[in-house]
């Protein structure tokens, strides 16, 4: 369908976002447009680079009367929480609304595979690729091989704009098999050149880049906000503010997320407190866990062998470091053999994670000593005081993992006789 046909304002007038704050020193502050997507200029070194965010005029939001009305539905996505977001453009794909699924007493898993590219990242591009429509781009960039360049190949094909994938010569057959039926235009390169082509199509295309541009993290300065709707959504579900948030983490966006939407929360009346916030990382690498542990705002560190792709980032970002100080919380490391276990726990419950989206429930059974068979009390054993409830975020299909799609299936005979061992081995015959 032509652009012209979405090209229609959603809440340029609901919206009350007033500019952009820094990370780094809150008191240097920027106009809301442009959008800031190198982090903020006068903190920033060479080195290190520190995010901006959104800021909004609170006072101007009545959170209890917006919470009571909000909560509820998702045919608007995230825009039904449009004072707390940045002017949005264009209509969205119903992102959000996601199921929290009880897993056992007190412990639940807030299911991001259900969002319409089947991840978390729909949040995030339904707000970024807002702004580069609001700018006037002809099209976004994104370097990605996997989850974010499905999901901004979707969201500009639903805005009418471009999308450039830069990706590595490893993508999983379902994200590309995403990216071609979005039309977007997938660039296979060696990984080291991912980022100096990322600018190169920034500064020679005119692109709207909806991924890092900086030594250590910072993306895009809109996104995040996106992610803030998952707090909203599980104190709405809850009914209360859950303990503890374990979040599976790269660059920590989501993380940021969903402690600054608990933080706007209590700030507008609604809750009186906030959850402690746990990040989960692959042990092969970990940059927020090596940042916390050496006092520094953000690093780099070398990235071992590891199959959870998603969330395997040499570099880190001050935004999640801010996020998980703040809310109390504590980093955490966790190892292939550890998600796989948490992936399998999940597929016995019905529901196919990506590897890299079981870190969440294995950090929590890492931490907390509960196993799968523990219920009553579980979430009381998880050292977050039995305060309430325990929420495990999964971001992703196990349809993105690699090598799905590529197993060979051999035909099996289907006389009786032949089928019998292999029943009683399933446990299906005595």
């Amino acid at each position: 369908m032509p652009r012209a046909a979405y090209a229609r304002p959603m809440t340029d007038d609901l919206s009350r976002a007033t500019g952009q704050v820094s990370l780094g020193d809150p008191a240097f502050t920027y106009p809301l447009w442009p959008p800031m997507t190198a982090g903020c200029p006068r903190t920033s070194t060479e080195a290190l680079s520190y995010p901006v965010e959104v800021d909004y005029a609170y006072e101007e939001v009545d959170g209890p009367a917006l919470f009571a009305r909000s909560a509820s539905g998702r045919s608007d996505g995230i825009g039904r929480w449009a004072p707390l977001m940045p002017p949005l453009v264009g209509a969205g794909l119903a992102e959000g609304g996601t199921p929290l699924v009880p897993l056992e007493d007190g412990v639940y898993v807030k299911d991001e595979s259900r969002n319409p590219t089947w991840s978390h990242k729909d949040r995030l591009n339904r707000v970024a690729v807002s702004a580069a429509a609001r700018m006037g781009a002809p099209g976004v960039v994104v370097a990605s091989s996997g989850n974010h360049g499905a999901s901004a190949a979707a969201y500009a094909a639903r805005a009418g704009l471009r999308c450039v994938v830069i990706a590595s010569s490893h993508v999983p057959p379902a994200v590309l098999s995403f990216l071609r039926a979005y039309g977007a235009e997938v660039l296979p390169v060696p990984e080291d050149a991912r980022w100096p082509l990322l600018r190169l199509l920034v500064e020679r295309c005119a692109l709207h880049p909806v991924s890092n541009l900086t030594p250590t993290h910072t993306g895009h300065a809109f996104g995040p906000e996106g992610y803030k709707t998952v707090a909203y959504e599980l104190f709405a579900d809850l009914g209360t503010v859950p303990s503890a948030v374990y979040v599976p983490v790269g660059y920590g966006e989501l993380l940021f997320g969903v402690g600054k939407g608990f933080e706007e929360l209590r700030r507008l009346g609604v809750t009186d407190r906030v959850p402690r916030l746990f990040s989960a990382e692959p042990d092969a690498g970990g940059p927020l866990a090596a940042a916390v542990r050496t006092g520094v705002p953000a690093t780099h560190v070398e990235v071992g062998p590891t199959d959870a792709y998603a969330i395997d980032s040499s570099a880190g970002g001050y935004r999640a470091r801010h996020a998980l100080l703040r809310s109390g919380g504590e980093p955490l490391l966790v190892s292939d053999a550890q998600m796989r276990d948490a992936q399998r726990e999940l597929a016995g419950q019905g529901m196919w994670a990506e590897l890299s989206s079981a870190a969440g429930l294995a950090a929590y059974r890492a931490r907390s000593g509960a196993t799968p068979a523990k219920d009553a009390g579980a979430a009381g054993d998880s050292g977050d005081a039995g305060d309430g409830p325990v929420v495990c975020v999964s971001t992703s299909s196990g349809f993105k993992d690699l090598g799905v799609g590529t197993e060979p299936v051999e035909p099996v005979s289907p006389e009786w006789d032949a089928l019998v061992p292999r029943l009683r081995a399933a446990g299906l015959l005595d």
